[in-house]
Order: C-alpha cells, then sequence, then structure tokens
C-alpha cells in the first residue's frame, strides 16, 4: 500500500484547548498547525502519525481526514463517500466500524449516515482491491468516523484508538478524577519549567503532578501504549521503531524535579504513589 505522504491531519481537543495543543504541534515542529472549534488541523506522513500520538500531551485524539465536502441527501452522501481513496489506506482484511454525529443538519439520522458511509466504503474497498467477495474485517483496526455540521461532512480515520488521555499509569482514582490530558494542559498554562517548585495541595490521585513530572523530564506521554495505528500496515514497525527511539533519546529520566503532592485522604496518596511508580517518575525509594 501507498498512501500519499502528505496527509490532513486532526488533533482534536476539548473546546478551550486548542491553543495548548497547537502550542504542542509546533514545539513539535508542525508550523503548519491550525485551530478551530475543538480540532488543530496539520500535515504530516506515516511517521507523523506515530510522533504526535506519542507526544501530544493535551488532545483527545489524532485523526486522518480522508475527504470533506457537502451533502443534504443520502444518494450525495454515499457519492462522496465513495469517490474516496479508502483503497489507498485500508487494507482488505481492515476492521472499518463507523460513527458518527450530525449537528444542525438536513442528515440527522445518525444511524443512517453511519449505514450510507459503511456501504460507501464497502463498495469503495471492493473496487480498489478488485475483489467482489466480502470483505472479512478481522485485520487491523481503521475506526472511521462520519461528522456532520451544517451539511458540512467531514471523514476521519482514528489513528489513536484509545483515547489518549488513557496513558496507562492509572490503575485507580479518587472520587473526582481529572483526565490525564487536562492535567497537561493545567501545567502547561501555567508556563512552570522543570526547574521551578511546583506544589498540588490536593493531588488526590496525583495526575498534575504525574503530568508535570513527564513534562519537567521530556518524556512523551504515549511512549507505553499501544494504538490503533500501531497495526496499520503503510506505517509499520519501523516507523514506530524511529519514533519510539527520537522519544528515548529525548528524554531526560534523570533529571532533578522538585514536585510535591498532597491531600487529606491517606488512601488515595498511597493511590497516588502507585501510579506515579506506573508512570515511571518516581522509584521505590522516592
Amino acid at each position: 500500500m501507498n498512501p500519499p505522504d502528505r496527509l490532513s491531519l486532526l488533533a482534536s481537543t476539548a473546546m478551550g484547548l486548542e491553543g495548548v495543543v497547537s502550542h504542542e504541534l509546533r514545539r513539535l515542529g508542525y508550523a503548519d498547525a491550525k485551530a478551530s472549534n475543538g480540532l488543530v488541523r496539520f500535515t504530516g506522513g506515516p511517521v507523523d502519525i506515530a510522533r504526535a500520538n506519542l507526544w501530544l500531551r493535551s488532545a483527545d485524539r489524532v485523526k486522518v481526514e480522508i475527504g470533506a465536502f457537502r451533502a443534504t441527501t443520502f444518494e450525495a452522501l454515499f457519492d462522496a463517500t465513495r469517490e474516496l481513496p479508502w483503497a489507498e489506506l485500508l487494507p482488505i482484511d481492515a476492521r472499518f466500524p463507523v460513527i458518527g454525529r450530525s449537528v444542525k443538519s438536513t442528515l440527522h439520522s445518525v444511524p443512517d449516515c453511519q449505514r450510507i458511509v459503511k456501504k460507501a466504503v464497502v463498495e469503495a474497498l471492493r473496487a480498489g482491491h478488485g475483489t467482489g467477495e466480502w470483505l472479512p474485517e478481522d485485520g487491523p483496526h481503521f475506526p472511521i468516523e462520519v461528522a456532520i455540521r451544517a451539511d458540512e461532512v467531514s471523514l476521519t480515520i482514528d489513528s489513536s484508538g484509545t483515547a489518549l488521555h488513557r496513558r496507562g499509569y492509572r490503575v485507580a482514582a479518587g472520587e473526582a478524577p481529572l483526565r490525564e490530558t487536562l492535567a497537561a494542559a493545567l501545567v502547561q498554562l501555567s508556563v512552570w519549567t522543570h526547574d521551578r517548585p511546583l506544589v498540588d495541595p490536593f493531588c488526590g490521585s496525583g495526575t498534575i503532578p504525574i503530568e508535570a513530572a513527564l513534562i519537567g523530564r521530556n518524556i512523551a506521554p504515549g511512549a507505553g501504549r499501544h494504538f490503533a495505528a500501531s497495526d496499520w500496515p503503510w506505517i509499520g514497525d519501523s516507523v514506530w521503531k524511529s519514533a519510539l527511539e527520537e522519544a528515548a533519546d529525548l528524554a531526560a529520566p534523570d533529571r532533578p524535579l522538585d514536585i510535591l503532592g498532597s491531600d487529606i485522604d491517606p488512601a488515595v496518596i498511597e493511590i497516588a504513589i502507585e501510579n506515579a511508580r506506573r508512570a515511571g517518575v518516581i522509584g521505590g525509594a522516592d
């Protein structure tokens, strides 16, 4: 498979955090990052999908936009979807569930939109791969989303799979857990730097101190987890290996930090300590 070298990529995020994600992308070298409502657009190829998933701290997901068009009828939605280059990105055995959302649009029935898109992608894959057979859908995962707002359709593939706030270190949480992506955004908005103290007097399960430590030591937050795109054949193991090696080279795991978290509940402090150990930001004696 030979996908385009330059793909339209979207980093989705909570409303209000677009500027934080834009700043992260620019620091990673994506000067074309452009924010809109809940999204930051940038361009890149397979290696950039890997790097964005590994490094973005405040984004929810990294998506590949396959196409955007206007549609007010199911026929228009089907025809425009079918014409998109699905076979360049999805192998013949791809698993491609379709989710959807529609806001203030003529095509307001989300289940019907999902069904139409699914049927169009199936036809495009059969034509592109030259088969009339039933598609097995037992291979790598390519989650598709059809998003319609004011009759403008965007079709994307989610490269992250599980949302990016699922870092993998939090085995337990307190009563009001804070998402890791929001905690990372708060640390970055505070303009804290690794050579300054950071104190969280109500740390709960430790999400803010842990995210601060990951930032302070320049540890890629996604380095220890799996993504949907980890199995995409046109990205490949060598690309992921290179991106992970870059992350390891740039990390400063032994950098001293002055970060303090406290809480009134001793039980939740034990949870925070365990989460910090799983995140690799403290050792057994810390």
